[in-house]
Formats: structure tokens, sequence, C-alpha cells
């Protein structure tokens, strides 16, 4: 996918970010699209929704979406607990998601709950608790990127998906192959 914006891509007449935010937002209250560049080049795309700049301009990945979604996420009026994170190039993942993340974290203070499906974590799927804000900034201000490390540095739940049809509800569009094998599924899929 060199060259294009994945997040409009599109796959079965409606773009990769119009189905994330389709799939997420009856699961949640407010919904939020982490970007890393210029956010004001989704505003056509999102209309009402909120395009949040990563932290810095350093590319550090989904971590950098992850702190500038929480420190949005504390801003609020009335801020949630948790915030949960959906990768944008999966347009499958499950309609439950954010229900078995808050299950699996409930009674475990300060607990990261990561997706999982067939024995592989998803860790861009998680719901993170707001209080982590401090430490992920520390953490990406020492060079850490890597998701599952700051993950194993706090209290976690892995919560594990089944197959849907045979199929992984994590499928990730990453390659023109990808993106065709997905419109395979896309009749097929709620």
């Amino acid at each position: 996918m060199r060259g294009q914006d994945k997040a409009l891509v599109t796959l079965g007449g409606r773009t990769l970010l119009a189905r994330a935010c389709e799939r997420l937002a009856p699961q949640v209250s407010r919904l939020a699209l982490s970007v890393n560049g210029d956010p004001g080049r989704y505003a056509r795309a999102l209309p009402g929704i909120a395009a949040i700049a990563d932290a810095d301009d350093s590319r550090a990945g989904p971590l950098a979406g992850i702190l500038a979604g929480l420190r949005w996420a504390a801003a609020l009026p009335e801020p949630p607990r948790a915030l949960v994170s959906a990768a944008v190039d999966t347009p499958f993942f499950p309609l439950d998601l954010v229900e078995r993340l808050a299950a699996a974290a409930s009674g475990r203070p300060g607990a990261v709950a990561l997706a999982a499906s067939a024995n592989a974590p998803h860790p861009t799927f998680a719901l993170w608790p707001l209080g982590l804000a401090d430490d992920l900034a520390a953490c990406l201000a020492g060079g850490e990127r890597r998701v599952r490390a700051f993950i194993a540095r706090h209290p976690n739940v892995t919560v594990d998906f089944p197959l849907a049809g045979g199929r992984d509800p994590f499928f990730n569009v990453n390659t023109p192959e990808e993106l065709a094998a997905a419109e395979a599924f896309v009749e097929k899929t709620p």
C-alpha cells in the first residue's frame, strides 16, 4: 500500500476509516482518530470526529498515537477511565471488542486489556487506563517504540477472540493482495 493513505483506501465501496468508525462507534461514547502528520487531511472524511495529531513528530508508531489519545481523553469535560485503541486497517474487528476488553480489565485497577486471536496478540486493539499517560510519555522519551514491551511493564490481561467463519477477526490489510482477500470477505461480514 506504499504511497497510499491506508485509512482512505476503499474496501467494498467504503474507506477503511469509515468501516473502522462504523464498527467502533456503537461500542464507545466518543470517537477520535489518532494521526501522524496533519490531522486536517481527515476533516472531510470524518465530520464531527476529532482528529488528533501524535504527541510529537518523531513518527514513534502506535504508542505516540495512544499517548495522544490518552491525553485527549483526559482533557474531556467528563473523562472516561480508559481509552480503547483500534487499527483502521483491520476491517473486521469484533463488534463486541470494547465490551470484552472492559470486562476482562474490570476489577484489575490499572490493567491494560489487549486482544488476541489464534494465539497471536493484537496490542493495537487494547483498553488503556488513562493513568498510563505519564509513564508512556517517559517510555517514548527513552526511545521505546514497541507496544508489547510497554504493555509488559504494567498489569495486563489478554482477551482471546475466536476465529469468525475460519477467519481471523484481526485480519490486517497491508498489501494490495490482502485488500483483494478482504474484498472476498466483505459480502459475508456484518
